[in-house]
């Protein structure tokens, strides 16, 4: 048997992550989640990951969300 990675991020890109969550939340939603330009001034996933990768406090805050939010996701 395989030791399997406790980290819900494992195996996930920061474009699936923002993807699921502008899928569920949508751009308004995470705007008042997480108050960053990326999600409040002209938003859109390719902008949002362009800033992402550049700025690792941000990313956090985005991933944090991702990790609180699965239990409310719905199965695939």
């Amino acid at each position: 048997m395989q030791n399997q990675s406790k980290d819900p991020l494992h195996g996930l890109t920061l474009q699936k992550i923002v993807e699921t969550l502008v899928t569920f939340y949508g751009f308004d939603t995470l705007a008042e989640l997480i108050p960053i330009k990326c999600f409040t001034s002209n938003p859109s996933v390719k902008s949002s990951l362009t800033f992402l990768r550049k700025t690792d406090w941000a990313r956090k805050k985005v991933e944090e969300l991702y990790i609180k939010s699965i239990p409310k996701f719905p199965e695939n």
